[in-house]
């Protein structure tokens, strides 16, 4: 992973912090589920019924939550050999275009993720065909807070949302609406860290989105190992 990221303030580590713990907890409850799957699979020829589905959502979060921590460290691969050979002003211009771009794209993905969840969390959908305009009127037919997922049983502890969600019936399943918000806020922060990236683009603290030259920097981290050879 690229180390070009260095938060300047408390508040920057602290969230920094966070979403590399986030990162950390989603893989290690997908390593766990699985685990324990497997070894009551094949030791007591049973297993957790809402394992698979689990592992499915933790693995979407984890892609989607990824995209834009990857986007803050610069960690995106890329290639770069037309731009290396474009003089330091033209590598800039290059730059900032592909910025513009990924805002531009980051921007529809926000709003289709939006859409597609809200129609699963009682809320209006955008109007406007390529970029939002506005919500559309919300009626209650329009309503879908009772869709649930298939095997994910319902925690206790969030029956607090059923009079809200769910007219006060009661879920047997976990609502769609809560796996599916890492759609909306996923595409949210990925349309922050580019703006962030363009904001160092244009400050001059870089000279692109993507990380290249990784192997030539693992070399040069390790030279010093082998000086005395």
């Amino acid at each position: 992973m690229s180390a070009h990221y260095q938060a300047k303030t408390a508040l920057g580590r602290w969230v920094n912090e966070i979403e590399e713990t986030a990162i950390a907890v989603i893989l290690g409850l997908m390593t766990l589920i699985t685990f324990v799957n497997v070894v009551l699979r094949y030791g007591f020829n049973t297993g957790l019924i809402w394992g698979l589905e689990s592992v499915t959502f933790l693995f979407a979060w984890l892609v989607l939550f990824g995209l834009s921590y990857a986007v803050k460290v610069t960690a995106h691969l890329g290639v770069d050999a037309l731009i290396n050979v474009f003089s330091p002003t033209l590598r800039r211009v290059a730059g900032l275009v592909a910025a513009a771009l990924c805002i531009i794209y980051a921007g529809l993905l926000l709003k289709g993720a939006w859409d597609y969840w809200a129609n699963f969390a009682n809320l209006p959908q955008t109007t406007g065909r390529w970029f939002p305009t506005g919500f559309e009127e919300m009626r209650r037919t329009s309503y879908r807070g009772w869709y649930e997922v298939v095997d994910i049983p319902f925690p206790e502890f969030l029956r607090w949302i059923e009079p809200i969600m769910n007219e006060g019936e009661h879920y047997e399943k976990l609502p769609r609406f809560i796996p599916y918000f890492i759609l909306p806020f996923g595409m949210a922060l990925l349309f922050f860290r580019f703006i962030q990236a363009t904001l160092r683009l244009i400050a001059g603290e870089t000279t692109s989105l993507i990380v290249s030259h990784e192997a030539e920097d693992a070399v040069e981290d390790v030279k010093h190992m082998n000086a005395g050879d």
